[in-house]
Order: C-alpha cells, then sequence, then structure tokens
C-alpha cells in the first residue's frame, strides 16, 4: 500500500459518506452527491466497510471506473457485478447471468447473443418501437393516467423485448408484474444486504414461463429472438433452457427497467428545466441526440456494479490484493469534475458527453444501448409532438436502492389540446391530421 493511502476507518465512517452501508442509501440524492464529491477529491479509493466487516474500495473517479471496466483480466466479473453477491444456490438455480461471467465463458455467450441479433431482427425492432410510440401515446391521451411510469415509460421498452422475444400476449401480464415484484424487493434487498425471497419467487415464475416458450419454439419455430437463440450453435453449445433464462431476467432489468428508469427521469428533468426542454422542442432532430445522452448521465440508471480483483494491480493510487472487492460507481464517475463542467447541470448541447450510462466500455458495455437510445427518441418524439406541454407534476417517486435509480411512479399531466393518430407518419406523407381533440 502506499504512503497517501488514507486510512479507511477515518474516511467512511459515518452512514451519510459510507456507501456501503445500507443507511446511506436512504439520505436524498443530493447528499449521495455530496458523498460521492468528498471522494473523489480523496488522492485513493477509500474503503468502505460493510455491516459483515469485509466492504470495498469504492471506485468513484471516471478514470478509474474506465480503467477499470476496461481490464477485465484484473478486476473479474465472477462470481457477480451486484451487492451483495448472488449466493452459489441462486446462481444453480437461475442460471449464470451474462454479466457475472468472465472470458471466455462470456465471450461465448455474447457471441451467441451477439449472432441472434440479425439486421432483420434490428430492423424490425426499429419499426416496432415507431408503431409502438404512436400506440402508446394514443392510450395515454384517451385514458389520461396519472402515473406516467406504469402508463408510458415502462410499457415501450417492455413491449419491445416481448415482440423481439416472441412471448405470446397471455404470459405478458403475468411476466410485467413478475418484473416488476422482482425489481422492487431485489432492489431494496441490495439495498438491506439480505436475500431477496419475494423477488427471486417471482423471478422462478417468469423463468418457468420462458422455458415453457423455449420448448415450444424447439419443437415449432418462428420468426423471433428465442427461436433464433434456443437453435443458435457458437463453438458447439446451443443456449440452454437455464440460459435463456438468464439471458430473458438480464434482458428485464437492463432493456425494460433502465429504459423505463431513463425516460421517467427524463420527463422530469425536461420538466425541471424548461429553457432545455424548449430548445429541444425547437429543433427535435437536432438535438434528440443530445438530450437521449445527457439524460442518461444525469440520471444513471445503474448506479454501480461490483468487480473483484483478480491478480496485483495498481489503479487510481492504490495497490490492490487478489479477493479484494471494488465497487465501479457510475453515478459518480458520471459526475466528476474533472471530466465534466459543471457536472450537476442539466445541458442536453454537452460535447463531448463521455458518460458511463451504459457501462465503462471492455467486454461488458450495454449490448443494448442502441436499442435504448432508438426508444427514448421515438417516444419522446411523439410526446413533445403530440402533447407539447407534457410535465411532471411533482418529483419522482425513488426506490431506495444501491444498484439502480428506480422510479416508483411519476405524477404528470398535459394540457387541454392534445393530437391523437400517428401524426408524425403523416407528417412525413405530406398531409394534415386534422385531428385536434379537446380532452379537458
Amino acid at each position: 500500500m502506499t504512503a497517501t493511502t488514507p486510512a479507511p476507518s477515518s474516511t467512511a465512517p459515518s452512514p451519510d459518506t459510507n456507501p456501503a452501508d445500507p443507511r446511506f442509501w436512504q439520505l436524498p440524492q443530493s447528499r449521495q452527491r455530496e458523498a460521492f464529491a468528498r471522494l473523489r477529491r480523496l488522492d485513493a479509493p477509500v474503503h468502505c466497510p460493510g455491516p459483515s466487516g469485509r466492504g470495498f474500495y469504492a471506485l468513484v473517479k471516471h478514470a478509474d471506473v474506465v480503467e477499470a471496466s476496461r481490464s477485465p483480466r484484473l478486476f473479474a466479473s465472477a462470481p457477480g457485478v451486484t451487492t451483495p453477491e448472488p449466493a452459489r444456490w441462486v446462481r444453480a438455480l437461475f442460471g449464470e447471468s451474462m454479466v457475472n461471467l468472465d472470458d471466455p465463458q462470456h465471450a461465448r455467450l455474447r457471441r451467441t447473443v451477439s449472432r441472434a441479433f440479425t439486421p432483420r431482427v434490428l430492423a424490425a425492432a426499429e419499426a416496432d418501437i415507431r408503431a409502438l410510440s404512436v400506440r402508446i401515446v394514443d392510450d395515454m391521451i384517451a385514458e389520461r393516467p396519472e402515473d406516467f411510469v406504469t402508463a408510458v415509460a415502462s410499457r415501450l421498452p417492455f413491449e419491445v423485448i416481448c415482440n423481439m422475444m416472441g412471448v405470446p400476449e397471455r404470459y405478458r401480464p403475468e411476466i410485467l408484474a413478475r418484473v416488476n415484484h422482482a425489481s422492487e424487493h431485489i432492489g431494496v434487498a441490495r439495498t438491506r444486504l439480505r436475500v431477496p425471497g419475494k423477488g427471486l419467487r417471482a423471478l422462478a415464475r417468469m423463468q418457468r414461463m420462458i422455458a415453457a416458450l423455449a420448448r415450444d419454439r424447439r419443437r415449432h419455430p418462428a420468426d423471433d429472438l428465442v427461436t433464433a437463440l434456443v437453435h443458435a450453435d457458437v463453438d458447439g453449445q446451443a443456449l440452454g433452457v437455464r440460459q435463456l433464462g438468464a439471458f430473458f431476467s438480464l434482458l428485464m432489468v437492463a432493456g425494460v427497467e433502465t429504459t423505463r428508469n431513463a425516460l421517467a427521469h427524463g420527463l422530469a428533468l425536461l420538466t425541471e428545466h424548461p429553457e432545455q426542454r424548449a430548445l429541444l422542442a425547437a429543433d427535435f432532430d437536432g438535438w434528440i441526440e443530445g438530450a437521449v445522452e445527457e439524460i442518461v448521465r444525469h440520471s444513471t440508471p445503474i448506479i454501480q456494479f461490483r468487480r473483484t480483483v483478480a491478480a496485483p494491480c495498481r489503479l487510481g493510487g492504490r495497490d490492490f490484493r487478489p479477493g479484494e472487492k471494488v465497487v465501479l460507481f457510475f453515478a459518480s464517475a458520471n459526475r466528476d469534475e474533472a471530466v465534466f463542467a459543471d457536472p450537476d447541470a442539466f445541458d442536453i448541447t454537452r460535447s463531448p458527453n463521455p458518460h458511463l450510462g451504459y457501462g465503462g466500455g471492455g467486454p461488458h458495455y450495454c449490448l443494448g444501448a442502441h436499442l435504448a437510445k432508438r426508444e427514448m427518441a421515438a417516444l419522446f418524439r411523439e410526446l413533445l409532438t403530440r402533447t407539447p406541454d407534457i410535465r411532471a407534476t411533482a418529483p419522482p417517486v425513488l426506490a431506495p436502492s444501491s444498484f439502480d435509480n428506480r422510479v416508483r411512479a411519476l405524477p404528470f399531466a398535459f394540457g387541454r389540446r392534445s393530437l391523437k393518430g400517428a401524426v408524425s407518419a403523416r407528417t412525413q406523407e405530406g398531409t394534415s391530421t386534422g385531428n385536434d381533440e379537446e380532452d379537458r
């Protein structure tokens, strides 16, 4: 160890400065951000003692998170990237999630999955995103719901993933209920550092449904992602039922929960910053890409991932030994003053914007980043075009979690005049909708 390394006991002793303490995640986010800013000012990553005594070293600087992400031989994902790590019996029962694997197993599984995302599959997904965005806003205008998360933000990524996977309509209500149940209980469990029994039972029921679908697709192939995955054969291995279940669970978190939360945070941020909203509305095509990137940076849907030191190394002014634990705090790295000017500001013109909202690079960079960006752009296009005064009416209701920046609910409203139907498609065809309606 170096002489400049701060003593663990004197650096993060209290709940309001120690992200390994579950009480830290009960604090307002402004207090958490202040604590991370103090940790970034230290000379080296600090040890944060956990309730069980072991704890971890917090990687809070952008450069450190990027270096660890891109050094998988030194900072391993196995045995697990969540805090706490998944128990062996959980991994045996549910299968190994791709995020918890290292090469060569990770590379083999990622190749299998990547080859299933053919150009035809991705083109169909793009068209599906546009059509679903229109339908969701149609329903929103007709039904005038009060919660943006349930009625709007959660629907698009969930339906896109289900359509891609070929999940029958009759399965979807139960799967969505299981996803919400599992995410809520597992997120709270990670904060409290206990075994998430209710969440795991919900995952088990969901995976049984996917296993039944996989068996059917082996006998009766269809033009969907489940068929492609169960018939894939890379390096002599096809995707087994448990692997498919683990992948589907990962999609529900990485492909649904994160995008849902980014959409909800996005509406809240555009409401809170009307000047940024006006800039986007004035030139949507010119600024939507920057807006999506800034929403993801500012909200950081996945707060952190854990790594295990696999070989002696030095990072950020500290020497690490094999077996030690580090946590990559993307939420802190995305507000690093050394990289982002005025990091707490929401600025859709921010350029460059090298945020780590999809990971810090390396082999575990988010496989669905492109899809998530397209979903956010398509839905905000419909919302801002057809309900131009849509707004959050209260701050988002957040779930206390050390893992994801989860929005439980977001009250919202929109004004008297809204456009029904596929306005954007008709406009592109050069026709007038003439379909303004007085909703109130």
